[in-house]
């Protein structure tokens, strides 16, 4: 028996089954009992706020399928497209998905920014019915018999910026639930580029599901059901390629439900739970309070919409520790140009640091899906035209503006 115990000593290292690890000591090795893991959770609520939100990210991202390589301008050497798409994403109405929901290839569809570039973004938003009508006014209606001759025609003549040549790309996201009740998403792209001799029917090369036309405007072919839709212009330029800023619109019947702080908590708890003494207890932490992070809450501004008050559209909720609740506001954005015109004026908009600017010319009120600024607009006629700041998921209230063209007092609209 002494001999055999000898022998176990000499040939073992290591941790032995569940309950014995074997140990160096100056004395030799020795068997002891292997320790055991502390139950406190590692991660406070702001890294659990930082962390959580990337497996489905990451799981949007794998939706495009390689489909975004010339999605995003200046993208610097050594940065990958999914750098990229992190960047403009981190903290836009965060998702959170359970460690089982990540293992099990789960995935919420949500409304994230695909494109960044110098070209004018496509305007959107949903009307009455449920499609999404864009603002590019073809003057036509599409129909089985148009061709990409006269798409391409409309776009080059109509709407400023188009070339022939160019692309118009239309993303198509569904959200479905799988048999296990885990959310499942899928994504298709369609494309069109502009030639004013090509005669094959449109819907020969594209669906009417993202091609179709809502009063002359290019528009969706279908109400928005669980689905995601966005348009995206682009041109190759010398050896580069230039598109506009995009972000995809979701109608969706599961995905507030993700955005909670309450899928927060559980999708941290999946991974441990969150310490909560990382905060309050201790003195070198820099984060004051759980409530200071903004977490979007079921039925909060998940539209973008304006509430009338700066400082009332966004909470996260309870923080679940002291029962405080902090509310984070958004300045409104500022609209500057001339008023009143001759011939025509540029309207510029500001808004405070890592905000983005959502607006609309046609009197409606802007939401996170209307419109994105991205450079001065210009009007020719007596237009009002409404913003809104969005950051990190907060809505500021809404900034709005007339500007009147000289001896004209109706109030004109760019798209209506």
């Amino acid at each position: 028996m002494a001999k055999f115990s000898s022998t176990l000593i000499e040939q073992a290292s290591g941790k032995l089954g569940n309950n014995l690890v074997m140990r160096q000591t100056a004395k030799g090795q020795v068997l002891a009992k292997a320790p055991t893991k502390a139950s406190t959770p590692r991660r406070s609520e702001k890294q659990a706020y930082t962390r959580l939100q990337m497996s489905n990210l990451l799981a949007n991202f794998r939706l495009y399928s390689g489909k975004l390589q010339e999605a995003f301008e200046n993208k610097r050497a050594g940065v990958s497209d999914v750098n990229m798409y992190v960047s403009a994403n981190y903290g836009y109405k965060p998702v959170y998905l359970t460690r089982s929901m990540r293992i099990q290839g789960a995935c919420v569809l949500a409304e994230n920014m695909f494109s960044i570039g110098s070209l004018p973004p496509i305007g959107y938003e949903l009307n009455a019915g449920g499609k999404l009508v864009s603002s590019l006014d073809l003057g036509l209606e599409i129909d089985a018999t148009t061709t990409v001759a006269q798409l391409s025609m409309a776009l080059i003549t109509r709407c400023d910026s188009w070339e022939e040549g160019d692309q118009i790309t239309c993303f198509i996201g569904f959200q479905t639930l799988g048999v296990d009740e885990m959310p499942r998403s899928s994504m298709k792209a369609q494309k069109v580029i502009l030639s004013l001799d090509n005669d094959t029917p449109l819907w020969n090369v594209v669906s009417a599901e993202g091609f179709s036309t809502v009063g002359g405007y290019l528009a969706s072919g279908t109400a928005l059901n669980n689905m995601g839709m966005a348009w995206v212009h682009s041109r190759n330029q010398s050896s580069s390629t230039k598109v506009s800023t995009q972000r995809l619109v979701v109608v969706s019947d599961i995905l507030a439900d993700y955005q909670t702080y309450a899928a927060l908590r559980a999708a941290a708890d999946s991974y441990g739970g969150i310490n909560h003494k990382a905060v309050y207890l201790n003195p070198t932490s820099s984060l004051s309070e759980v409530s200071s992070i903004v977490v979007n809450p079921a039925g909060g501004n998940a539209s973008g919409g304006n509430n009338g008050s700066s400082g009332s559209n966004s909470s996260n909720g309870s923080s679940g520790t002291n029962g405080s609740t902090e509310t984070t506001t958004v300045a409104a954005p500022t609209i500057s140009g001339t008023t009143p015109f001759e011939t025509s004026t540029e309207v510029t908009m500001t808004a405070e640091s890592g905000a983005e600017i959502h607006y609309t010319t046609d009197g409606s009120e802007p939401t996170s899906a209307s419109t994105l600024y991205s450079a001065a607009i210009t009007l020719s006629e007596t237009t009002t035209v409404k913003a809104i700041a969005v950051k990190n998921g907060t809505s500021s209230s809404v900034a709005s503006e007339t500007f009147t063209k000289s001896g004209n007092g109706s109030g004109g609209s760019e798209f209506d």
